[in-house]
């Protein structure tokens, strides 16, 4: 901050390709373009992680708080703002507590506050708790969440980046996206380029859930085989058991079958085998756990995390778990709700689930219940 300016930052940031970790994957430095330069310009950064099996932003809250804020502020000094906010989720309190612990000690070193380093500049950030809502990660009900109304996603446009909190442009950063920052910045876009693939370069955190026989948080490079994740770091699964299916990227990025592992972990490639990197949760299912189950349980979790804001999510999820809890093909029922999901909900979490049941059904093969793979 003291010897260089935003423009710097922003030219390493597009030249190490750095798109969102949080899910969406939208380039990062398109986004700092995209937003309108204010007095009351804002960034966010989003550790409300809600997807099930993933934990890679608490470790970094948690672990690695400084290199947290180290980001935020990186961010507001390449997009011009004076006003940070963390948005932590509401069941990780010792997340909470080591950032705030974190941000005054860091005001204390002069690093935050109204006077940086002696540069004039000001930089005030503010660290809450979210509110236990699985859709309030989606950005524009995150924005809702912080002016304290319910975590409901918004229709676009406007986005964010034009009015935002408050009515203020906003750029809306993930945790792991924040924390990437300053290791760009100080060693050079190109050479977080050299990481990962030509189209989608840098590293991913990847969560492997506790049924692994090496569970935790893994930096691999994007483009790495997802086989490799499973057997060669997971080391499989624990007990000797048998994998059956894998569920990556949170409860609506898609799912591979056990004999489809030979896939690089990236955008491109996952979505070709219609599943999604989204927050890079990897969860394991065994033959311990009946298709039907799981599927119930997808349901069953869309359903209880809708927000409410739309109607096609809010009836249609809890109508796809009255088919699913029935047991019996839903023939057409299914062919219709897919669609009335995909085409006319508000935001990602509905317009996902027939592609996640879909992908689902394909992982099962032949050992899931009839009528769901249309």
């Amino acid at each position: 901050v003291t010897t260089s300016d935003p423009e710097e930052v922003r030219e390493h940031v597009a030249a190490s390709g750095l798109r969102g970790r949080g899910g969406a994957g939208y380039g990062v430095a398109a986004k700092w373009r995209a937003v309108r330069r204010a007095d009351d310009t804002v960034v966010v950064a989003n550790g409300d992680e809600g997807d099930p099996g993933s934990y890679a932003d608490r470790l970094l809250m948690e672990v690695h708080p400084r290199r947290v804020l180290a980001g935020l502020a990186l961010a507001c000094f390449a997009c011009g703002a004076a006003r940070g906010r963390v948005l932590v989720r509401s069941e990780y309190p010792t997340a909470l507590a080591t950032l705030r612990r974190a941000y005054e000690r860091a005001c204390e070193e002069g690093h935050f506050g109204r006077d940086v380093h002696g540069t004039g500049r000001v930089l005030e950030v503010e660290v809450g708790a979210g509110h236990g809502s699985y859709v309030a990660g989606e950005e524009t009900a995150l924005i809702a969440s912080l002016e304290g109304g319910r975590g409901c996603a918004r229709a676009r446009p406007p986005y964010p980046t034009e009015r935002g909190l408050w009515d203020a442009p906003t750029v809306v950063g993930n945790v792991e996206t924040l924390a990437a920052l300053p290791w760009i910045v100080s060693r050079g876009g190109a050479a977080y380029a050299r990481r990962g693939t030509p189209s989608e370069p840098g590293t991913k955190l990847v969560s492997l859930s506790e049924r692994f026989a090496r569970p935790g948080v893994y930096e691999v490079e994007l483009g790495t085989s997802v086989e490799h994740i499973v057997h060669g770091l997971g080391g499989g699964l624990r007990e000797g058991a048998r994998l059956a299916v894998l569920q990556i990227g949170g409860p609506l990025g898609g799912f591979l079958p056990a004999d489809g592992l030979d896939v690089a972990l990236a955008d491109a490639e996952l979505a070709a085998r219609g599943a999604a990197l989204g927050h890079g949760g990897l969860v394991a299912f065994d033959d311990s756990v009946g298709p039907a189950d799981v599927l119930r349980h997808t349901w069953q979790f869309a359903a209880a995390e809708s927000c409410g804001a739309c109607s096609p999510c809010r009836v249609g999820s809890r109508l796809g778990l009255e088919l699913a809890t029935a047991g019996e093909d839903p023939g057409e029922d299914w062919v219709r709700l897919a669609r009335v999901l995909e085409e006319a909900s508000l935001c990602a979490f509905g317009r996902r689930l027939p592609a996640a049941v879909r992908g689902l059904a394909r992982a099962y093969g032949q050992r899931f219940p009839a009528g769901w793979a249309s």
